[in-house]
């Protein structure tokens, strides 16, 4: 059980921007305000990068087909992605979190985590920070953030979502057990749906339910993701943050309205896969010598293939032609494809990485 008088207890904020992608669109074209709003592609094969909360009110989300979101939300406008600009608006939100610390993790464009157990003014309580930044990232952008506080990572991330959008959420650690063990397994950050559904047939629905399991127990059902599973359950997460995590992969994925039957145009699509990919990898500066190929099956059956190489990828063209060569792995289709991704690992890393120093200081919580 969490002890709250333990000294190496941290103090750890997570951001997380309100519909990001939408609302820079919003807040630019000040005619989309109010309106239901997706970013992507509104073709029959296009998917929905991000949603306006008043399109999520029609039930349209992220991932989600465009013809399925058209459905749902007749009224829904679509615009095209400008990353450039995400891009942007993200690096003075990481400049506001830097004002008040180093141990900086982020996760994507708009959200991280930061630690402020010890913080560059000194100041004892991680809720008065987290109030800070919100105000901070108000003020020089224009857009609002929901924070969740708490002395772990993965309550942390959850309490961010309680009270969306522009919301503060507090758990302090005496709450914490009773906070998770109250949740559904669905809301725990790492439980996707068949997970979710595995848990319910083995008689799982909360945190408590899961707490009522031994380690073992779990070890044995979920592997060694088992004892994170046992810690979580109880408010434990020892993960630090870590500002210099080194990132494992970059990849994309698209899933199609329309399932691919043909061998042309699942070339196609790979080639626009691997467009938005190499994009990605040129941004993070990063090589990779290792291509993996992903398709999903319009039975939900789903296959991976992958090539490496003994030296980085070297361009573009040479990244598609290794994509190609994986499709031939896969041909002659007899189902339809109904999502194909790629992703580049074994990525190449400029300079030494240091660990985080896990210990802390005792502080106030809030």
């Amino acid at each position: 059980m969490v002890d709250p008088s333990d000294p190496g207890l941290r103090k750890i904020i997570h951001i997380d921007m309100d519909a990001f992608f939408a609302s820079v669109e919003q807040r630019d074209n000040p005619a989309l305000r109010g309106h239901p709003v997706a970013v992507g592609g509104s073709s029959r094969r296009g998917v929905v990068a991000a949603a306006s909360y008043e399109a999520r009110a029609f039930g349209v989300r992220s991932a989600m087909p465009s013809v399925t979101a058209q459905r749902r939300c007749p009224k829904l406008i679509f615009v095209k992605p400008r990353f450039d600009v995400y891009q942007s608006v993200s690096r003075q939100i990481r400049d506001i979190f830097a004002q008040h610390t180093d141990l900086i993790e982020p996760l994507s464009l708009d959200e991280a985590y930061l630690d402020v157990t010890t913080n560059r003014q000194g100041i004892a309580s991680a809720t008065e920070i987290a109030q800070m930044i919100r105000a901070d990232i108000a003020r020089e952008t224009g857009l609002t953030a929901s924070a969740g506080v708490s002395y772990n990572k993965f309550i942390a991330k959850i309490a961010s979502d309680q009270n969306k959008p522009d919301g503060l959420c507090v758990i302090r650690p005496e709450q914490g057990p009773g906070f998770v063990a109250a949740l559904p397994v669905k809301r725990f950050h790492g439980i996707g749906p068949r997970t979710a559904e595995k848990m319910a047939a083995l008689g799982i629905a909360t945190g408590a339910d899961l707490a009522a399991k031994s380690e073992q127990w779990l070890l044995s059902h979920f592997g060694t993701w088992g004892s994170y599973l046992y810690g979580a359950a109880h408010g434990i997460d020892n993960r630090p943050v870590r500002p210099d995590r080194i990132r494992k992969s970059i990849g994309g994925e698209r899933t199609y309205g329309e399932d691919i039957w043909t061998e042309t145009a699942l070339r196609e699509a790979l080639d626009h896969v691997a467009d938005i990919v190499w994009e990605r990898a040129e941004r993070a500066e990063a090589q990779a010598r290792t291509v993996t190929l992903k398709a999903r099956y319009s039975d939900f059956h789903t296959i991976t293939r992958a090539r490496s190489l003994a030296h980085p990828v070297s361009s573009r063209a040479a990244f598609g032609a290794i994509g190609q060569s994986l499709i031939d792995q896969i041909l002659p289709l007899h189902n339809g494809i109904r999502l194909l991704g790629l992703t580049l690992s074994g990525l190449s890393q400029a300079g030494e990485v240091m660990e985080a120093d896990d210990r802390q200081p005792e502080l106030p919580f809030a």
